[in-house]
């Protein structure tokens, strides 16, 4: 029988989440009649999908108190965080430049800095704290006279934990340094200000906020620097001259509904999926001996929950209980023998081995959450017996 015919539990939403009937529903109509390209300007077709654009790029403004006319539609966060990274660099016309970043940041962001460094730049990555908290003591003293930008996210992919944003912002601001956050697992999820955050500039993707895959956003701050990023992709000059290229109109409608709707729904949203978060811990808690939290549940998104079981190997526990779509870490960096972001938060190594991400969603129910409990629980514990067996 396949895994999918056991009507399976999605808490995997850290890596995608289902887009919601809404958004589709909005999307559907720029996939069948309503095909025009946003930047023909001779005809209603044209009009039609540049008077689209712009209401979704109010709609993604307004989720982050930003004017309109800052949101940059691109790809996803992957393409944003280049943009802005490279983009910044390349402003400099290839000066010497000095970038402070995290050492838990998604490799968007540690990847495109290691391909900097490979180009002249020095790139410092401040230690987190044992609960994946950066500490904003040691970053002011990562910063330097010649610091181009700070890139710090504004939650883990991982671990859920939400970073001192606002006052990291402050400190760049006060240093006049550039301040990048990547917000992928954020928006919508918490309320983000960038104004009163100071944030300079701000990466997206939809489909982590219910919306389709392939579009997200940057948002540039008007008037933040001189040093605005320069265009990785050339070819038109669109969005500003930021980012050239057709515009993915129906992407762009679902991210701008997807937006609307996490702004009229977010604080419920948030409510509701942290009283099943805490649900689901207290029972793994009552089930399972010597279960371990990875990073602060003081400062966590609300539906995510990151947690060791000792004794068990996690990947032995999904091969084990195929019904239930969880993960052992980022979707993003399959292949690592552990997560880089535990090590860099000094886990015992005896613990980095039975990791498990929970990622909640808009459409877990309480069943889902009292169903899966007692599935991993189940399952966990057979595993250490095995395993005591064995020994």
């Amino acid at each position: 029988m396949s895994p999918w015919d056991l009507n399976p539990i999605y808490l995997d939403n850290h890596a995608t989440t289902p887009v919601d009937p809404r958004v589709l529903e909005d999307v559907l109509p720029y996939l069948r009649d309503r095909l025009g390209n946003a930047a023909s300007i001779s005809h209603r077709f044209g009009w039609d999908a540049s008077a689209s654009v712009d209401r979704a790029r109010r709609q993604c403004a307004s989720l982050i108190n930003a004017e309109p006319r800052e949101i940059v539609f691109t790809s996803g966060a992957t393409e944003s965080n280049n943009l802005a990274l490279k983009g910044l660099v390349e402003a400099r016309r290839g000066a010497a430049a000095h970038v402070v970043t995290a050492a838990t940041e998604h490799p968007a962001v540690l990847d495109t800095l290691k391909h900097l460094e490979r180009q002249g730049c020095r790139v410092t990555i401040v230690p987190v704290e044992p609960d994946g908290r950066l500490d904003v003591a040691r970053l002011r003293d990562a910063i330097t006279a010649d610091t181009l930008f700070v890139s710090v996210m504004y939650a883990n992919n991982e671990t859920g934990v939400i970073h001192p944003i606002r006052e990291i912002g402050e400190l760049c601001r006060e240093r006049s340094v550039i301040f990048h956050c990547d917000a992928a697992q954020a928006l919508g999820k918490i309320p983000i200000d960038v104004a009163a955050d100071h944030v300079d500039l701000l990466s997206a993707s939809a489909h982590k906020l219910y919306g389709p895959k392939g579009v997200g956003l940057l948002y540039v701050r008007r008037g933040a620097s001189q040093l605005l990023p320069l265009a990785q992709m050339d070819g038109g000059g669109h969005e500003g001259g930021f980012r050239s290229g057709t515009l993915n109109v129906p992407g762009i409608v679902g991210l701008g509904t997807a937006c609307a709707l996490c702004a009229a729904e977010m604080q419920a949203d948030s409510a509701r999926l942290s009283a099943l978060r805490d649900h689901l811990l207290a029972r793994l808690r009552h089930s399972i001996e010597g279960l371990h939290i990875n990073g602060s549940m003081e400062h966590r998104l609300p539906h995510n929950l990151n947690v060791s079981i000792p004794g068990i190997d996690a990947d032995a526990l999904l091969a084990a209980t195929p019904e239930i779509a969880v993960s052992t870490g980022s979707a993003c960096s399959s292949g690592h023998d552990s997560s880089y972001v535990l090590r860099a938060m000094n886990t015992p190594p005896e613990l980095l081995q039975c990791v498990v991400r929970f990622g909640l969603g808009r459409f877990t129910t309480a069943d889902e959450i009292n169903m899966a409990a007692e599935r991993i629980a189940s399952v966990a514990n057979e595993l250490r017996r095995q395993s005591a067996l064995i020994r």
